[in-house]
């Protein structure tokens, strides 16, 4: 599911389909926040959609220096699909991550990559080694043991889960 593959096209379709502007649409959210270094967990949430029925928060503990960074949400017009987007707007982060996890509530993940480096200027995004992440129906981390402590952005591609009739 982290490698690219047939299913990064569909992704980057929902993607593409989530955050197009439309009368309909709710515009992406952009809200930048502080990663906090000191090795110690730190969460910053936002929620997004009518009612705000969801919800992306970012969990982490690092060592370093104080970075800016900045989450990102928008919906698909039917308001199925949401995307969050967690980065490093400079591109590469020099934090030590000794964890990570970006987890959704009121949807359940399609597809979600994880970035050792965020593209900058003329530079590509940077994916993570699928060893050192794992997804699953509401969350993407770290591996204990795998993750090589480098991050700089992270994309989630949701669809609204819906419980049993």
């Amino acid at each position: 599911m982290a490698a690219p593959s047939a299913g990064c096209w569909v992704a980057l379709f929902l993607a593409a389909v989530a955050l197009r502007p439309a009368g309909a649409v709710s515009e992406p959210t952009t809200v930048a926040f502080d990663v906090r270094p000191g090795g110690v967990e730190h969460s910053f949430s936002q929620n997004v959609g009518p009612g705000d029925k969801f919800t992306c928060t970012f969990t982490y503990a690092s060592g370093g220096t104080n970075e800016q960074w900045q989450m990102s949400l928008g919906t698909s017009e039917d308001h199925q699909h949401f995307t969050c987007t967690i980065w490093r707007p400079q591109g590469k982060s020099y934090l030590y991550f000794t964890q990570f996890k970006a987890e959704v509530r009121g949807a359940e993940i399609e597809y979600a990559m994880a970035y050792s480096k965020a593209a900058f200027e003329r530079e590509s995004d940077v994916p993570l080694k699928s060893e050192e992440f794992q997804v699953t129906k509401t969350a993407v981390a770290h591996r204990p043991g795998a993750f090589k402590a480098e991050l700089s952005k992270l994309v989630i591609v949701a669809k609204e889960a819906h419980g049993e009739l």
